[in-house]
């Protein structure tokens, strides 16, 4: 054992590598190599893993801090100290009381990051992961951008949020590769989870009332832990931009306030510069897929308790396929705001003053979030299912249909830049079939949707409750098609603008194509200021596969093009139900009638 602990950390995880080919709309090539850190994990000593020397390089400005001295020195913070004095002067209160306050307030939410909690968390995670994971797969190139980055400047950790996984595999992920530790933004109901709470604060996490709403002295004390957290290099910090996970599996539109605070440092010249590395965690199932579903039909979501994390052990017994882990291209935040932003704004106040951003710099960090979102967005990795849930099945296909449909989407997909994991292998499909055997089966050789089963013993159940049970299985489908959106929303929302129009011209078809980007901002991420290269990259794309031909008034679909543009107009058609439901688009939709759904590709 001792022998293995000294060796190199190369010799000690020799990894598995597989490769995933993606094309980009320009033609280049790329391959990732990723690696598989749970093929180690069940050849050798978990505990050893968990024991073994850590030792990360962490940014090489930061001095020695321990959790408490950062807390002493947010409480003793010029600007803490101004907000204590206003809030004070406000409330009527002494000056001492609202400091204790803010003391009570920081209690509650710091973190407490100690390395044996780290370790028991090491030891843990690798034997739950070993039972839920086929593989947790990594990129190589990433992670040593990364490590890198971290001794540069301070760091950004912003993954997308699918699954309450994501808040573990990557403190676990970094702990394996010797990295620093991040501290990680959670929510306050996992904090008054017993036991689990300590641990996860003590793992790095720090807690975060969900509404904060006017609460001067709390967005206050938050925002100075934060910005000091970021000033000194004291660790990563990891907080999810979209704020809450997705119901859907689909991008959300992103929340500002944490952006803000840790870009503040930088603003105000405390930092040279701030790496912001954007991370896609990609599932092929996703442990909450059911509890989603039933979120979304108004089934409120269980409350976060110990017992509760006791009982849904029995997901132990399932089997979720892999995990796809992309560390992003790191982006470095001056370089990105260079020509957006007039810092010199910041020299016009005291630094420890609270200070209101400007317009200018409201709408750079929104659309800073916007770049993370379709980083990650392009980074994901669509499994062999994503792509069937593309397909029409709520009245069913026979499978030499499905696999013919499927394997059509797989090259446009390809051909739209997707990034695919998709083994050599000729049982993909079916073994993507049978990882999703509680939503869909196959039976005589038709593939069809499965509904939820009721309670052994229970009778007949009213019209209501089917629905639901059918609702559950179609919204569980959608979400996995959600995740392959944002491959093809852009040349989509063309495809739909040609067929609405009934115009050549490219302008009225421009026209339809920006109305169609303000209908949809709530629902995909479209970078603020980019319609019209949107607009060029979704033509390229199209008339790559054959789909339009384009000149530089007209822009027209051929024949042998409507295969791909109905599939394409098919996959908007619920977005365009769901708003004529609501009734909001009546008066535009007479003008521009969108005919019936067409699913036949």
């Amino acid at each position: 054992m001792l022998a293995y602990l000294l060796l190199p950390r190369s010799v000690q995880c020799p990894q598995s590598k597989a490769r995933y080919q993606c094309e980009d709309p320009s033609g280049y090539k790329q391959e990732d190599e990723f690696m598989d850190i749970l093929e180690e994990r069940r050849r050798s000593s978990d505990l050893g893993h968990a024991l073994r020397t850590f030792t990360p390089s962490p940014y090489r400005g930061a001095p020695p801090l321990s959790a408490g001295a950062l807390n002493r020195m947010v409480l003793e913070s010029q600007y803490l100290r101004y907000v204590t004095k206003e809030v004070a002067m406000e409330t009527g209160e002494s000056v001492d009381l609202v400091r204790e306050e803010a003391s009570g307030i920081l209690d509650e939410m710091s973190q407490n990051l100690q390395l044996g909690f780290i370790r028991l968390l090491g030891f843990t995670l690798s034997k739950v992961f070993k039972r839920l994971f086929s593989h947790i797969n990594i990129n190589q190139e990433g992670l040593n951008r990364l490590q890198q980055a971290i001794q540069e400047s301070p760091v950004i950790l912003m993954p997308n949020h699918r699954s309450y996984v994501d808040f573990l595999v990557l403190s676990y992920i970094l702990f394996t590769y010797d990295l620093p530790i991040p501290v990680i933004a959670a929510g306050i109901p996992l904090m008054d989870m017993k036991m689990v709470g300590e641990i996860l604060r003590r793992s790095g996490a720090f807690f975060i009332r969900r509404a904060i709403g006017s609460d001067k002295l709390y967005w206050a004390v938050l925002s100075e832990y934060v910005k000091t957290i970021v000033r000194t290099g004291y660790a990563p910090v990891e907080f999810y931009v979209e704020g809450l996970r997705s119901r859907t599996l689909k991008s959300l539109t992103p929340k500002l306030g944490m952006m803000h605070m840790v870009l503040e440092p930088f603003f105000k010249g405390e930092v040279y510069d701030i790496t912001l590395v954007p991370i896609s965690i990609s599932y092929d199932r996703v442990l909450e897929e059911s509890l989603l579903a039933h979120e979304l039909l108004g089934v409120p979501k269980p409350r976060e308790t110990t017992m509760g994390l006791l009982k849904a052990r029995r997901v132990l017994e399932d089997d979720y396929g892999s995990m796809h882990v992309y560390f992003g291209m790191p982006l470095s935040v001056r370089q990105l705001t260079k020509g957006r932003v007039d810092r010199c704004e910041y020299n016009l106040l005291p630094r420890d003053l609270p200070q209101r951003p400007s317009v200018e710099t409201q709408e750079c960090v929104s659309w800073l979030a916007q770049q993370v979102i379709r980083v990650q967005e392009q980074s994901s990795i669509l499994s062999p299912w994503s792509l069937m849930a593309c397909l029409e099945q709520e009245k069913g296909l026979s499978w030499e249909l499905l696999t013919q449909r499927t394997l059509w989407l797989k090259g446009l997909a390809i051909s739209f830049g997707a990034r695919l994991d998709w083994p050599g292998r000729c049982t993909v499909m079916a073994s993507s079939m049978a990882l999703h055997s509680s939503v869909i089966r196959c039976h005589q050789g038709r593939v069809t949707l499965l509904e939820e089963e009721g309670p052994v013993g229970a009778g007949p159940f009213t019209t209501e409750e089917g629905v639901v049970r059918r609702a559950r299985a179609v919204l569980m489908v959608a979400a996995y098609r959600n995740q392959a959106l944002h491959v093809f929303i852009r040349p989509a929302m063309v495809a739909l603008a040609i067929h609405t129009t009934r115009s050549s011209q490219r302008e009225d078809i421009y026209s339809y194509f920006r109305f169609l980007l303000d209908l949809f901002s709530n629902d995909f991420i479209f970078i603020t200021g980019r319609s019209s290269q949107d607009f060029e990259e979704a033509c390229s794309l199209l008339r790559k596969c054959g789909a339009v031909q384009t000149s530089q008034q007209e822009v027209t679909s051929p024949e042998e093009g409507q295969r791909t543009t109905s599939f394409l107009r098919a996959l908007l058609q619920p977005f365009i139900d769901a708003y004529q439901v609501c009734g909001g688009l009546n008066v535009h939709f007479k003008e521009h009638p969108i005919p019936g759904r067409q699913t036949e590709i």
